[in-house]
């Protein structure tokens, strides 16, 4: 048998869901269930904490202590670029494929990639914003109306400064 665990212990879980949907409990069970949780009240807790990232998906930490789960967003650099493009949310249900053919100012790009930076793997402020220009051009959006890898090359010949931090 597994160790009882300690209810005041913290635990963290991470969990990925439609932002403003409540997720199925069905798959919220298994991870809830053993720490003592109701998967119903939960997945509402989640759909209110995401209500502002609706129909994006997007990932959620949860900590739990003494048996009380606090929801914290945490979001990729993809969902970050598409609720910078301004578009409307739109039904998941019916809209598939979706191309993101926004413009996006290099400043925006600054600030998504300052959020990103705890996460980023690169080592310098220069490398995060490069991988947020690579999601870009996966996205499919421009980027002050260029390509992404535009930008990128320039960033490389250092025709465009890039702030330290």
């Amino acid at each position: 048998m597994p160790p009882k665990f300690d209810p005041s212990e913290v635990k963290i879980v991470f969990l990925r869901c439609v932002g403003g949907e409540v997720g199925a409990t069905s798959s919220l069970a298994p991870k809830i269930g053993p720490l003592g949780l109701s998967p119903k009240k939960v997945g509402d807790d989640i759909a209110k904490a995401t209500s502002d990232w609706k129909g994006l998906k997007i990932t959620v930490q949860l900590t739990i202590q003494n048996r009380q789960a606090t929801i914290s967003v945490v979001p990729s650099a993809a969902s970050l670029v598409i609720k910078a493009l301004k578009e409307p949310p739109r039904d998941r249900k019916k809209v598939k494929n979706v191309k993101h053919s926004g413009n996006l100012p290099f400043e925006e790009i600054l600030n998504i990639a300052r959020v990103m930076r705890p996460r980023s793997m690169s080592r310098k402020m220069e490398g995060t914003i490069k991988e947020i220009l690579g999601t870009c051009q996966s996205v499919g959006c421009t980027v002050e109306g260029k390509p992404p890898h535009e930008i990128i090359d320039a960033i490389n010949d250092h025709e465009i400064e890039v702030p330290e931090e």
